[in-house]
């Protein structure tokens, strides 16, 4: 890579794949980016709680909401950590700002979404609710495509 007299900055992967990743962005670039992974993260949560909706619209919006719903589900119930959340915080760190413990959810809609408190059986509970939403929002569907 040809040198441009800015330093680098290396961009962690979070593995040892043997690739030196180095890209001559300024910090506001990394923070710009790391805005667009949050943006994204924001729309990809919407979309897992209600993309049941789009069927009314679009026949074969299920096979793209099932899988995202299905992804949803799981780290919501196992308490993972979505890999958006890691590849916001490498870009915020690339930036000069600051990263943030824990997930999306938490970091940006605890305190609007999950009550003081959070244990294993709220977040349970929340995603049984997310669950039984979204089979109420395709039994809506299905019976309204039946109709039609």
């Amino acid at each position: 890579m040809a040198t441009t007299g800015k330093p680098s900055r290396r961009i962690d992967t979070g593995r040892d794949c043997g690739t030196d990743l180095r890209m001559s962005l300024s910090p506001s670039t990394y923070g710009n980016l790391a805005a667009l992974v949050v943006a994204g993260h924001f729309v990809f949560i919407i979309f897992v709680v209600f993309g049941g909706l789009l069927t009314l619209r679009w026949k074969w919006a299920p096979w793209i909401h099932v899988p995202c719903f299905m992804w949803g589900s799981w780290i919501e119930l196992t308490g993972g950590i979505c890999p958006l959340t890691p590849m916001e915080n490498r870009l915020r760190r690339a930036a000069g700002s600051s990263e943030y413990m824990g997930g999306f959810i938490e970091h940006y809609l605890l305190s609007v979404i999950y009550p003081t408190g959070l244990d294993q059986e709220v977040q349970l509970t929340l995603a049984v609710g997310l669950m039984l939403l979204n089979v109420a929002i395709y039994t809506v569907v299905l019976q309204w495509r039946r109709v039609r």
